[in-house]
């Protein structure tokens, strides 16, 4: 542009003055150039300038046909863009321009460039920030997750993000893990508190044989201690009292290790048993230890025979150990019914009394081991404690079930179910290993 106006002032004829030039002409408007010739004879005049400053153009006033920034004469600090035209009749005509607006400008855009950027990454920070933070998120929600784990809310889960991302697939992987870890501790925690179960119940068990043998034990103790000292005037009864108590620990160790046996899972051999027969033979053998007491033996309606598969022996003792007990436990008067039949795809076994029964919590504990509701009238009827909790040990060993019905002054029903041998595989007629009682 420059070069142009130099052009365009080459080819206009000026009323030239000589140096130095006397000012801006009222006639005319402004003008931001400085405009100076050279004649062919090498005269100097300035046909232009409005301006203060003037630029140190060099003594043949000739800065070249390219653009060249020029500082001013006596030290202002104003500079200038020159060029130099040399027209065809010999004139060189330089042309100058203040370079104060330009820096103005050029100043007013760095500062207009400088806020839009400030403004630009004031916004990209605060976008980035949010990205960030959003991106972020997930893991703060982990963080929470751990934290919660770690204070023992083994349940917590961290948020389901979108399967297809990274966060999503991790939030699935430490899911999983996570139910993992629960399933774990929650194993862990029910062995650690069954191990503590059987701890007690064994400790349990312990004192409850090593009392119940004491007083057989003291008993003969002092027996012998009379015997030994000459006192017992009638000896035969002495002998008599100490055989029944040695009977009587004899049975409570008998019952001792049948109950390890099937703690220890040992096999049943297994036969078809028919229940009546069994119940038949139960009930003509109570006759025969109490004459004097009415035992009856009903059929219960139902499908089918009642034939089980599983060993008769200790099936006998199933219904020796429920009749004696409804016998030890009732007056001479109650009557005791034995019931046999099916039920569905069962068979059941059921020995009733009417005598003075028994209260909830009492039927809530009765299949405890050594347990009595009456603990003084079970140890005078000779008693172990044990017989009931052998029932429950032998009918859970052959996949049945044992129940008690009862209430104070309504006497006591014993059911046992056991599955019936139609229903089993006749191919399964081997020793099985009963389950934990």
């Amino acid at each position: 542009m420059l070069l142009e106006e130099a052009q365009i002032w080459a080819q206009i004829t000026l009323p030239l003055a000589p140096d130095p030039y006397p000012g801006h002409n009222p006639d005319r408007p402004p003008s931001r150039f400085y405009v100076r010739v050279i004649s062919p004879d090498g005269q100097s005049y300035t046909a232009l300038n409005d301006n203060t400053a003037i630029p140190a153009v060099p003594a043949n006033n000739d800065v070249g046909r390219h653009p060249t920034t020029l500082p001013s004469i006596g030290g202002s600090k104003t500079l200038w863009r020159a060029v130099s035209v040399r027209a065809s009749d010999g004139y060189l005509t330089t042309v100058a321009i203040d370079l104060a607006d330009v820096r103005s400008t050029v100043r007013s855009l760095v500062l207009l460039q400088v806020g839009i950027g400030s403004a630009v990454l004031v916004v990209l920070g605060v976008a980035g920030y949010a990205v960030v933070r959003r991106s972020l998120r997930p893991l703060a929600e982990f963080e929470q997750t751990a934290a919660a784990i770690g204070a023992g809310q083994l349940d917590r889960r961290v948020p389901q993000w979108h399967p297809r991302t990274e966060v999503g697939r991790l939030s699935l992987a430490l899911n999983g893990m996570l139910a993992q870890i629960q399933r774990a501790v929650a194993s862990a925690e029910s062995s650690a508190e069954k191990a503590r179960d059987s701890e007690d119940r064994m400790r349990q068990f312990i004192t409850d044989a090593s009392h119940e043998l004491r007083t057989p034990l003291t008993t003969i103790r002092g027996f012998a201690e009379l015997y030994r000292q000459g006192a017992a005037r009638d000896v035969g009864m002495l002998l008599s009292r100490i055989e029944s108590e040695a009977s009587r620990m004899g049975l409570l160790v008998d019952d001792l290790l049948l109950l390890a046996r099937l703690d220890a899972h040992r096999p049943l051999e297994l036969c078809r048993v028919d229940l009546l027969a069994l119940a038949s033979d139960a009930a003509h053998d109570a006759r025969a230890m109490d004459p004097k007491r009415r035992i009856t033996l009903e059929v219960l309606d139902g499908p089918g025979t009642p034939e089980v598969l599983g060993d008769e022996s200790r099936l006998r003792q199933v219904l020796r150990n429920l009749v004696a007990n409804a016998i030890q436990h009732t007056p001479e008067s109650a009557d005791v019914t034995v019931r046999v039949g099916t039920e569905g795809d069962d068979a059941i076994l059921e020995v009733a009394d009417d005598g003075p029964g028994m209260s909830q919590e009492d039927a809530l504990r009765v299949f405890e081991r050594f347990y009595r509701a009456d603990s003084s009238r079970a140890r005078a009827s000779g008693g172990t404690g044990l017989g009931l909790s052998i029932v429950d040990s032998l009918v859970a060993a052959h996949g049945g079930a044992v129940t008690v019905t009862t209430a104070l002054g309504e006497g006591c029903c014993f059911r046992v179910s056991l599955p019936r041998v139609s229903d089993v595989d006749q191919l399964s007629l081997t020793p099985v290993v009963p389950g934990p009682p």
